[in-house]
């Protein structure tokens, strides 16, 4: 399995001088598993680059698989530009919860509006079949990969994804928050024993005792949850709009100390498990 980072920041894109090494874009992250099933986790802006990089692949028909956390702008903001999702070529199954009861694809097609974009949700050209998942439904993409959802602690609700595939786990938690003084059980099941863990580190320590309930964590509880769940590898996520290049560095020494298989998550990174 190969894990694909397009996408790394939290919130809001920040392109820039400070953050050109990490990267600027908003989740995204594509998983290529064994039997070459294209996995797409979130739609920030940096799905854009991975749909010009998908047709440079020259495949005849793309089928890919689109796992949304939760619907927050930096979560979905990507989607309208996927260039795969314009033609009726390709297949995009997107997968994702139901939100303030809306259903997904209201919630997806109400950013597509000609208040924001010329064109709409209906006028994307490529056989999409979207279904809404429900926590701990076990689903199956392809012959033989195989996807576990889990709810996480965000505000309005998010989803964590346990990805395996031919004998390798990612556990993917992006937009989690844990209790005071301890960690959240769900998300400890989801990374158990995973090779690797992509844990949102948004916060320092410090920072998440000044945010309470904006439903993140620090990039220490982060290491905490690789241990206890005895991951090999921490990939630490959703960095935080104003932190530079130079801070995540020092931030990735401070996690290798503790847990030497932890690294910060780059645009452009590929990890081979």
């Amino acid at each position: 399995m190969k894990v694909r980072f397009w996408g790394v920041r939290g919130s809001v894109p920040v392109p820039g001088p400070t953050t050109v090494q990490v990267g600027g874009n908003t989740p995204c992250v594509e998983l290529i598993a064994g039997d070459l099933e294209v996995l797409i986790l979130d739609a920030g802006p940096g799905i854009r680059l991975l749909g010009l990089d998908l047709a440079q692949r020259k495949l005849e028909r793309m089928v890919a698989v689109l796992l949304f956390s939760h619907t927050h702008w930096d979560h979905i903001q990507g989607l309208p530009f996927f260039r795969p999702a314009r033609s009726s070529a390709n297949r995009l199954v997107i997968l994702g919860p139901r939100r303030l009861g809306q259903t997904l694809e209201q919630i997806l097609a109400g950013q597509m509006v000609d208040s924001y974009l010329p064109f709409t949700f209906e006028e994307l050209g490529a056989d999409l079949i979207i279904k809404e998942v429900h926590n701990e439904e076990p689903l199956v993409v392809g012959n033989h990969t195989t996807v576990l959802p889990r709810r996480l602690m965000h505000p309005g609700g998010a989803f964590g994804y346990r990805v395996g595939c031919q004998g390798k786990a990612v556990a993917y938690a992006s937009d989690t928050s844990h209790p005071d003084g301890g960690l959240d059980a769900n998300v400890i099941e989801l990374a158990r024993g995973a090779d690797l863990l992509i844990h949102d580190s948004q916060f320092t320590p410090e920072e998440k005792l000044e945010h309470p309930g904006w439903g993140h964590s620090s990039w220490r509880e982060a290491v905490d949850v690789a241990v206890e769940a005895g991951v090999r590898q921490l990939a630490l996520f959703h960095h935080d709009p104003g932190r530079t290049d130079a801070q995540l560095e020092a931030i990735e020494a401070e996690a290798r100390a503790i847990f030497p298989g932890a690294f910060v998550a780059r645009e452009g990174m590929i990890v081979t498990l």
